[in-house]
């Protein structure tokens, strides 16, 4: 089969080897927009340190997993949101307020909904995490 959105299966695959209790995860293959939401998730906490393997081919992604990850997954198409839209969009998908990030592609790159509600930006929404 072919990959159709690399960026979903690398989060199923953490969300999977999260629940099983591994501590360690690989990913294939590696994306600039993969590699900049597990930057977002390990910021945060979520995921421990990730190391980018290149095998001169699509490369890989070694992550450390803490067990901090309940969910994370993609939001698929990639709907723009407005910066009026973003708190439905939290309250839609996060299980509470205290915990859990929406991560958007915006003007400034990619931000969870915290930062890009400070820089006063919307964008596309690519996908969560609690």
């Amino acid at each position: 089969m072919v990959r159709m959105n690399a960026l979903a299966d690398a989060l199923k695959s953490i969300c999977n080897a999260e629940k099983r209790g591994k501590r360690q995860v690989l990913i294939r293959p590696c994306s600039k927009v993969v590699v900049k939401f597990l930057t977002v998730m390990m910021k945060h906490g979520y995921i421990g340190e990730f190391e980018i393997v290149d095998d001169h081919r699509a490369g890989k992604i070694v992550v450390n997993l803490t067990g901090r990850l309940n969910k994370c997954g993609v939001i698929s198409p990639r709907f723009d949101v407005s910066l009026s839209e973003i708190e439905t969009w939290t309250k839609n998908l996060l299980p509470s307020r205290q915990f859990g990030y929406v991560v958007l592609t915006t003007s400034h790159g990619i931000l969870d909904h915290e930062e890009a509600r400070r820089k006063h930006t919307g964008g596309k929404i690519l996908g969560f995490f609690f």
